[in-house]
């Protein structure tokens, strides 16, 4: 090793400005090679070689490089240099190595602002906001006066949970101390907001920011949070402004755009965000096709996804997973896994979302050897290990039917998360056994394991499936007064429906009345439903009428509203319903069957004609028909069925029918 010299000491700075250079330019592990060289050529590096050595340490998240330059720093003389030890704690928080970074900080003689902010940091990715909060008072008590980046770190560890009551402490915290005008902290704000679910405070937010300092980045975070709520026609409104205000869109712009357009109404806007993303020259980009492949296939418009999917050159796992799970999700299983297959043999490997969408299409479609396929996959694979995938795997076995399937992987798992639970409860209510559902909710308290919101959901559907209306009541009231859970209007709807089914609409309704929020069409469902139950004539009309009000081209309702009418032969008002229905053309569409032959899915309606197989299918079902006839006279012969009684009720049933026709042809 050459010995140092004075003279080589005096080129510490070109050694630094080479390190700096690669660091910025992203090539880390070139600036450690340097570094490495610069000592066995004797330079002695400087309190400024040590800050771009520990970011290159930091972008690598390497702890034994970070351990080894912290080492080097404290056998030199910039061991307490503020700038030296800063970059320490940051590196060590870029490692997940907090206490460490904790033990730096605290040793420091001098603190400056941007030492506090790299020890927030920590705390704020890891979202311990009690330690947040003491450092931050530590911080107020030493007189350093918090900055705009501060901010940004709280909202950054607000992020992590979520909390719309800590995010408005955080933005009065700004507005205290004066930076919520800064637009970096109005950006941020924006997506924190939208996240926590508060568009009206985004909203305002970027509206109080001055039309002179905003930028694209402000334009694209009102969007994102348009996106966030599925609100595609604001956000386009939004996209006008970026035009009028001169601003260039860039990809996040059509990024943001197109995430606004995954539902099947908003397809017109997606081809509008598609052509000018072509007009901009972002339709070469892979994120931006995937998004569009996504986008297209959320519309229902999967034949536009798979054009732009054949026509990509360079196919990613993520092309792949948008595409296999636009296929799974429309319920085109069979090309699906046609695709899947086709990944594979691309040398692409699917990822665990790419499985993922597969159980998911397969629960859909209720293609339940499709789905044990994939389970045997995922033990191939090393995937049955991840709760994640068993959770899926317990859901589509619930959804195919097969409630052993579910019960079985659920009793074989090592490590259940209240997901878990949730699961195998819905699976048990699915399946009709209510006593299991609340048996095995009982059972995770027990194991200290804490229910959320959909938890509960599933429990109170457990009940009003089982119409236990009382034990619905006690896990109501658990979930309000001992988990502090507010009900969503999912959570009401469930006791309007428990209610219902044991006859107390009066009591149901009381509820709707008393919500903190307007009920929707669901809730008002599902107290229709119960009116039609229990022949609640007067209840049933208020209720339907709400409903025609809410969504006056759905059948449902004025069926429903038809058959009590029929039910207490009152045909005036069958008539009327009927009338109201042609005058403003609400069609009902019949409900349709799947069944799976040689693993691809044919969805029949009644009286079905269009099938390639038809007369096939008619000549078995004629088939079949004769055969039952055949049964039931065997069973007449032998006294176990009362024919003739079936047929009187028959015959009674049909005279009905003819009365109501007649009566319908009187009045026109």
């Amino acid at each position: 090793m050459v010995t140092p010299s004075p003279c080589m000491n005096r080129f510490s700075h070109l050694w630094n400005s080479n390190i700096r250079h690669v660091v910025n330019q992203g090539h880390a592990e070139h600036a450690l090679v340097l570094f490495r060289q610069m000592k066995r050529r004797g330079v002695t590096p400087n309190n400024f070689t040590f800050p771009f050595v520990a970011k290159a340490c930091a972008a690598l998240s390497h702890l034994r490089n970070s351990q080894t330059i912290h080492a080097h720093i404290l056998k030199s003389c910039f061991q307490s240099n503020i700038f030296v030890q800063t970059a320490m704690v940051d590196t060590y928080v870029k490692c997940g190595q907090l206490e460490d970074a904790h033990n730096v900080f605290v040793e420091m003689p001098v603190r400056d602002i941007a030492s506090w902010n790299a020890m927030l940091l920590g705390f704020a990715q890891c979202g311990f906001l009690h330690r947040l909060s003491c450092l931050l008072r530590q911080m107020r008590l030493s007189g350093i006066w918090p900055d705009s980046v501060t901010v940004l770190l709280l909202l950054d560890a607000i992020l992590h949970v979520k909390n719309l009551t800590f995010l408005g402490a955080v933005h009065s915290f700004g507005i205290r101390i004066g930076v919520h005008m800064d637009v970096s902290v109005a950006n941020t704000l924006i997506a924190a907001y939208a996240k926590c679910g508060d568009l009206c405070s985004a909203e305002t937010v970027f509206d109080e920011i001055d039309p002179g300092v905003r930028s694209v980045v402000s334009w694209n975070s009102m969007i994102a949070a348009y996106a966030n709520f599925e609100n595609n026609v604001k956000a386009i409104i939004c996209y006008k402004g970026v035009l009028d205000c001169g601003f260039s869109p860039d990809i996040s712009t059509i990024l943001n755009l197109l995430s606004s357009c995954m539902q099947r109404m908003a397809l017109f806007h997606g081809l509008l965000v598609h052509s000018h993303g072509v007009q901009l020259g972002c339709d070469s980009d892979v994120c931006v096709v995937n998004t569009l492949i996504c986008m297209y296939s959320k519309c229902g418009d999967v034949h536009s996804a798979r054009f732009l999917f054949d026509g990509m050159s360079n196919k990613t796992c993520v092309s792949w997973t948008v595409m296999i799970s636009g296929c799974a999700e429309k319920g085109y299983m069979s090309e699906a896994l046609a695709l899947f297959n086709a990944m594979e043999a691309a040398g692409e490997k699917p990822d665990l979302v790419t499985v993922l969408a597969l159980i998911s299409g397969c629960g859909q479609m209720g293609a339940l050897e499709l789905g044990k396929w994939i389970d045997n996959y995922t033990i191939n694979k090393g995937l049955k290990d991840n709760v994640v995938v068993c959770n899926a795997l317990i859901g589509m076995y619930a959804k195919c039917g097969s409630y052993n399937g579910a019960k079985e992987l659920f009793n074989t798992m090592a490590n259940r998360s209240v997901v878990t639970w949730t699961t195998m409860i819905t699976a048990c209510a699915l399946s009709g056994d209510v006593k299991d559902a609340l048996d095995l909710f009982f059972m995770m308290l027990e194991m200290g394991t804490k229910p959320n919101h959909v938890t509960f959901l599933a429990v109170l559907q457990a009940c009003a499936h089982g119409g236990l209306l009382e034990r619905g009541l006690e896990c109501f009231n658990m979930m309000t007064q001992k988990y502090g859970i507010s009900p969503g209007i999912d959570h009401y709807s469930c006791m309007v429906d428990l209610l219902g089914r044991r006859g107390h609409l009066r009591e149901a309704l009381e509820i709707i009345k008393c919500m903190p929020f307007e009920p929707d069409a669901g809730i008002w469902s599902a107290l229709l439903s119960a009116c039609k139950l229990h022949g609640k004539m007067e209840i049933g009309r208020y209720v339907s009428e709400k409903l025609f009000e809410l969504e006056p081209q759905v059948a449902v309702p004025y069926v429903e509203m038809a058959n009590i009418y029929a039910s207490a032969e009152m045909w005036d008002g069958v008539a009327a319903i009927r009338k109201k229905m042609k005058y403003l053309q609400v069609r009902k569409f019949p409900g349709q069957s799947i069944i799976q032959v040689n693993g691809k899915s044919t969805i029949f309606t009644v009286e079905d004609r269009d099938h390639p197989e038809t007369l096939y299918i008619y000549d078995m079902l004629d088939g079949l028909t004769s055969h039952s006839k055949k049964g039931l006279l065997a069973l007449s012969e032998s006294g176990l069925l009362n024919v003739k009684g079936s047929e009187r009720y028959m015959q009674r049933k049909k005279l009905r029918l003819e009365t109501y026709g007649r009566n319908c042809a009187k009045r026109g």
